[in-house]
């Protein structure tokens, strides 16, 4: 990048170019090596018996299958087949070779005995968590079910490597073994865009909302697309008040208008005012028209198990719940990571205060729980399904249990973050209120560089927001989405801290104990944005000496580089060059350099060797090019070069 810059002054001083680099950041394209056949599907098979051991989560059963082919991932479904008295005590996942973790089924089915199923998004035989009567034996996956996370997180995954099942039995005194397992890999056709739809709803008072709906094109999609339409009919109880956002609306079709690349996502927000006092209002939406092909599904035909199509609905006539700002606003879908507590080492033991998580892309992410002064009850802190707030049974979250000895006990979670990220969003289950009992408060904050960040908060309609903290005032089950509440940060934060506890004066003299969950967590990326500046100060001139001195011949010119990390990654093998042409000389020995140009005063000599190229900056001259280097610039940080030249 050449970034060109007219120094202001007398016209016989001629414009510089300044050269800048970053030699860390590249540009990495994970794509198949090989070319896949178009929608072939193929079987891996995996036939030994072995035993599953009781109780022994988390330590797992693992069943492999090495693929070795190199293609786009379409559709996957996994066929189990075990043995395995009372079914409920079974959790089991399927790892992919990038490391995406899929929960199909945990603490589900009941007293029910063995498995046989086929696990398929698409499956017409009702979902896994429903499924609670004994599975025969033979024939092999008698029947089909949904899994309880969608496989379709797998879409667009190269194949290539090793696939892992896991088991494991959570509970004691039942036994079994698994018998036989089959994965099945649709390919992707190839070339193709995955298209996929998502619509939220929020109240920004209390009647009116916004709807938003985001169309991603996933970063494995090997084409853009265009002409992509959206149907979404409002339907009765809402009025249109206003649009904002990617192109346009009119007669309940939104036409993007412009292309939507692969890893991008283009939204747009429709405002309403809510005209209904009573019931269910839903809405839904459906990707209507796009160019290109899209792996797994079709444009406009109203299946709503395709990830395409897109509903939310909400209870008019009472509170709202509180609009969520889309992670989307601050970074694309492809360039977001998610820690799931479903796929993470478990906390273990239960009821420990602290626990490092290694994120991939972001690095070790810092666990540390202040507990109140009883401490905590169940042998928690836990990753647990004790509260699904709304989701799919079986939902895993770290999990609180207060032991309360007075109202004014609290406790704390703190993550601290391996480097900044731009912004990132989880929900905490569970805020409510039970009357006699405990009103819930939680308080979440916020670092970045030592200075505090607060998040937008959005509540449920158990509870309310007040400032950066949110308050049950009504009841919710711990299966109930109705004490939830979303936490969205949407500039930069570096360490996040949730403080759970009552709130006062609502709050009974003795509460009781009280509980709640921290589910996933959604990072942006780190991000390094460097910026170049660069100014002059005339220093002195033989007329005037250093009094308001003049720039004529012989006059000495002081200039200053600065280059700045406005992201929130740190930036490595920084380099920035400055070309000296012009009626000037270079002043022998005049660098320095420092965090800014009022602080640059460390000696640089003029050639690129010795202590001074490290220390932590390092500059030189060769020929008529200036160098400065920075071994690496924290976010929010600057380093800067000063030198002089005598005019001609």
């Amino acid at each position: 990048m050449f970034l060109g810059k007219s120094i202001g002054g007398q016209s016989r001083l001629t414009i510089h170019t300044l050269v800048w680099g970053l030699l860390c950041l590249c540009l990495i394209a994970l794509l198949p090596a090989g070319k896949a056949e178009a929608q072939t599907v193929t079987t891996y098979s995996n036939s030994s018996t072995v035993a599953i051991p009781d109780n022994a989560c988390p330590a797992t059963v693992n069943r492999t299958f090495s693929v070795g082919a190199s293609y786009a991932v379409a559709d996957v479904d996994i066929g189990i087949l075990l043995d395995h008295t009372y079914r409920r005590d079974l959790r089991i996942t399927l790892t992919s070779p990038t490391g995406s973790v899929v929960t199909l089924m945990d603490y589900v089915g009941g007293s029910a005995d063995n498995l046989n199923v086929r696990f398929d998004d698409e499956a017409s035989g009702g979902t896994i968590a429903s499924h609670t009567s004994n599975d025969p034996l033979t024939p092999a996956y008698n029947s089909t079910k949904t899994p309880q996370a969608t496989l379709a997180a797998f879409d667009g995954e190269n194949a290539q490597g090793i696939w892992t099942l896991k088991i494991c039995d959570q509970q004691g005194v039942d036994t079994g073994s698994i018998r036989r397992a089959d994965l099945y890999l649709t390919s992707a056709p190839t070339n193709y865009a995955d298209l996929s739809l998502t619509k939220i709803f929020g109240a920004t008072s209390t009647n009116t909302g916004r709807y938003t709906l985001s169309v991603t094109n996933a970063s494995a999609s090997t084409l853009s697309a265009s002409g992509v339409t959206v149907s979404d009919t409002l339907p009765s109880g809402v009025t249109l008040t206003a649009t904002s956002g990617t192109g346009t609306y009119s007669g309940g079709i939104w036409t993007l208008g412009t292309t939507i690349a692969p890893g991008q996502t283009l939204s747009i927000n429709l405002d309403v005012t809510i005209t209904a006092t009573s019931g269910t209002i839903t809405n839904t939406a459906q990707i209507r028209s796009s160019s290109a092909v899209d792996i797994d599904s079709t444009p406009n035909n109203g299946v709503a198990s395709e990830d395409d199509y897109a509903s939310v609905s909400f209870t008019a006539g009472g509170r709202l719940p509180g609009y969520v700002p889309p992670l989307t606003s601050v970074c694309s879908i492809a360039n977001q990571i998610t820690f799931s507590w479903g796929g993470a080492t478990a906390w273990s033991p239960s009821g420990s205060l602290s626990h490092t998580y290694n994120v991939t892309g972001l690095g070790n992410i810092a666990v540390n729980v202040t507990q109140p002064p009883n401490g905590f009850a169940n042998n928690t802190p836990a990753i647990t399904t004790d509260n699904s707030g709304g989701g799919a049974a079986g939902t895993q979250a770290l999990y609180f249990y207060m032991n309360n000895g007075n109202e004014t006990h609290v406790s704390s979670t703190k993550f601290t973050l391996p480097a900044a990220v731009p912004g990132l969003q989880f929900r905490i289950f569970d805020i409510d209120f039970a009357a006699n009992q405990f009103t819930d408060k939680v308080t979440v904050t916020g670092t970045y560089n030592g200075a505090t960040v607060l998040p937008t908060l959005s509540n449920n309609t158990a509870n309310y927001v007040s400032g950066n903290s949110v308050i049950g005032d009504g009841a919710s089950g711990a299966t109930d989405p109705f004490g939830n509440v979303v936490v969205t940060f949407t500039s930069p934060v570096d360490s996040v801290t949730v403080v759970y506890g009552n709130h006062l004066p609502t709050t009974p003299t003795s509460s009781g104990n009280q509980a709640m969950s921290i589910h996933d967590i959604t990072f942006c990326k780190p991000t390094t944005t460097l910026s170049v500046t660069k100014i002059s100060s005339i220093i002195s001139d033989p007329v005037n000496g250093s009094t308001n001195p003049k720039r004529i011949p012989d006059a000495i010119v002081q200039y200053c580089i600065l280059i700045s990390n406005s992201g929130a990654a740190k930036a490595d093998a920084v380099v920035a060059t400055d070309s000296l042409t012009g009626p000037f000389t270079y002043a022998t020995g005049s660098m320095r350099s420092g965090s800014n140009c009022g602080s640059a005063t460390t000696v640089e000599d003029d050639n690129a060797t010795g202590a001074d190229e490290s220390d932590p900056y390092g500059a030189y001259i060769a020929g008529s090019t200036i160098t400065a280097t920075a071994a690496s610039l924290a976010p929010a940080s600057s380093f800067a070069l000063i030198f002089r030249v005598k005019l001609d």
